[in-house]
Order: C-alpha cells, then structure tokens, then sequence
C-alpha cells in the first residue's frame, strides 16, 4: 500500500483578522480568504487553514490527509477501528469526512474528485 502523507493542516480561530495579521507579522504567511468564515495559508512549509469557530478551542490543529478516494479510504479506517466524526461533505474545492483514530485523535480527508 502507498503511504498517504499529511496534506494539509486546519487550526481554529476565534478572530480571522487578528490570526492572519499575527502569523503575518511574526511568521511571513500569506493568506487567502474564502468567504467570512475560513482563511487559507501558505509559505509556512505545508499549506493550511483556519476556521472561525465561538466555540472554545481545545485541540486547535487538525490533520488533514488527501486520498482519491473517499468511500474507500473510509471504509478502511472503520474496519480498522477508526469512527467516522463527519460524514462526506462539500466544499469548495473537494470533499471531505473526519474521522477519529483508536486513541481519539481527530483527523480528516479531503479529495478534489
């Protein structure tokens, strides 16, 4: 089986301007905004995001994987002993659906096709 490397990787954030200018400032990211609630970003090594969330941040990062195929890589991961967080869903850009592993680590997989 080929390995599936980590893709990209998704944090939280409770104010989408004041994130963007600290790691702009202190770490040279750029960013691209799509729409009011999510920013990407780039020039830090992976490519990653942040999602604006109310919500208190208790494990801020999330680790995103890429596989061509979403039903069967989740198919994979619940025989395996995985457990599916968020069903497959939409948007821009790909598809996605997180899940945990046996130890409860949140991650997810997205896929353009």
């Amino acid at each position: 089986m080929k390995p599936i490397p980590i893709d990209y990787i998704e944090f939280k954030a409770l104010d989408l301007e004041k994130i963007k200018t600290f790691y702009t400032k202190t770490l040279g990211w750029n960013f691209t905004d799509y729409g009011p609630s999510y920013t990407s970003f780039a020039e830090s090594g992976v490519l990653g995001g942040f999602e604006l969330t109310d919500q208190p941040i208790v494990n801020g990062a999330l680790i995103v994987l890429y596989h061509e195929d979403l039903v069967s890589i989740m198919e994979k991961i619940t025989v395996a002993g995985g457990i599916i967080t968020k069903e497959i869903f939409e948007f821009p850009g790909g598809k996605r659906f997180h899940f945990s592993d046996p130890s409860g680590n949140e991650l997810a997989i997205w896929s353009d096709k």
